[in-house]
């Protein structure tokens, strides 16, 4: 399909976007703009009725941005929906992330065990995260809303101490088959880090500038108390803000804002967690 064989025809698209004209205002806001932008789509899902045609695909995105005198690369892997009927484009939308929902957890069995461990090795934690940010390490359950289970792995690789086994409803751990809530759901781990006194601990600041790489940033994109998402700091900018790394829609040195994201609302709120680790 030459949609997604030729990506430039897709983001020549995509500039008229709500999510583009946020991303572009928001770079502005930062003294930042795109030098250049690089894609290429992967179609994963394909099928036909009568005289309509519709495709699921995968857009990875390279963004090589200039803030000041520095340039980072900024990338993005984002699901879109393009429907033809008779061979006309009728509706090319990009796929929203959705909030979690316990049922849509596939909890396949798997029988990997993890080492406790201590201490916080923030080095290693980003590390972990730049190398499987658009894949998925086998070790691990691979869920459908995957962003808590990809931080709380960044986070074991970086040395944070696991407790609370077996009770899901405790701590924070991955052993076997089973894993606590606050391993893999959004919600959960925003309040374990907020709660916890001993081992993986979250010190909450007031803003974004305040934290560094390794620590973790939590989104409520509705503003209604449910907390949806969360992400790993990997970089920073030129302006000392955090760029994030994130599962779901796969993303490495995103702004951590997420004002380009589907997601997004005027009622977002952010909680933002400098991670330590004590005994």
């Amino acid at each position: 399909m030459q949609l997604i064989e030729d990506w430039k025809t897709f983001f020549k698209q995509s500039q008229g976007s709500n999510w583009w004209k946020r991303k572009t205002f928001a770079l502005k806001e930062r003294e930042a703009f795109i030098v250049r932008v690089a894609g290429q789509g992967h179609m994963y899902h394909r099928w036909r009725y009568d005289d309509q045609e519709s495709i699921h695909y995968l857009m990875h995105f390279n963004f090589f941005i200039k803030q000041g005198n520095g340039f980072y690369i900024e990338e993005h892997v984002q699901s879109f929906h393009y429907q033809l009927k008779n061979g006309i484009c009728v509706a090319h939308e990009q796929l929203e992330m959705k909030p979690y929902v316990r049922s849509q957890v596939d909890e396949r069995r798997q029988t990997n065990q993890r080492e406790k461990s201590s201490g916080y090795d923030r080095r290693a934690a980003v590390q972990y995260a730049d190398y499987w940010w658009n894949q998925y390490n086998p070790e691990f359950q691979q869920f459908t809303v995957d962003c808590t289970n990809f931080v709380s792995q960044c986070l074991l690789a970086g040395g944070a101490p696991m407790q609370g086994i077996p009770d899901r409803n405790q701590g924070w751990w991955y052993e076997g088959e089973q894993w606590s809530y606050s391993w893999s759901v959004a919600h959960s781990l925003r309040w374990y880090l907020s709660g916890a006194t001993r081992g993986l601990i979250g010190i909450e600041v007031e803003s974004a500038s305040q934290l560094e790489p390794g620590d973790i940033i939590c989104y409520d994109f509705e503003g209604d108390g449910r907390w949806d998402h969360n992400t790993i700091v990997t970089a920073k900018d030129q302006n000392g803000e955090p760029l994030v790394n994130a599962h779901t829609d796969n993303s490495r040195h995103r702004f951590w804002s997420y004002e380009d994201s589907t997601a997004w609302t005027p009622q977002m709120k952010y909680k933002f967690f400098q991670i330590d680790v004590t005994s």
